[in-house]
């Protein structure tokens, strides 16, 4: 997947926020709060868990995909961009792993 795909499907998630959401799944969970997206992002990254641990490769990417939507929306809930995730991915490149978590 590409970046430009996760940037339109985030700037489709923000123009759900004023949707009806009787018409719009994403509206619906972001009319729940953040804290029910946060629940749901949670759910699906078990299933997604699960699902690499079985090794069933298809529905390992489809609850990828689960996942990903889902990490989106609970962002936009908090009206968190990507692109400001995006940003702090950049300002971590080329910095070991050990050594970004000790300047914690």
């Amino acid at each position: 997947m590409s970046e430009d795909r996760l940037l339109r499907l985030a700037a489709t998630i923000e123009a759900r926020k004023g949707a009806d959401p009787e018409s719009s799944w994403t509206a619906k969970l972001l009319a729940k709060g953040p804290a029910k997206a946060a629940e749901k992002f949670g759910e699906e990254a078990i299933e997604a868990i699960i699902e690499a641990a079985r090794g069933d490769r298809e529905k390992l990417t489809a609850e990828a995909a689960d996942v990903l939507y889902h990490f989106l929306v609970m962002l936009a809930a908090r009206d968190v961009a990507l692109a400001d995730v995006y940003a702090e991915l950049d300002r971590r490149e080329g910095r070991s792993g050990i050594e970004e978590k000790a300047s914690r």
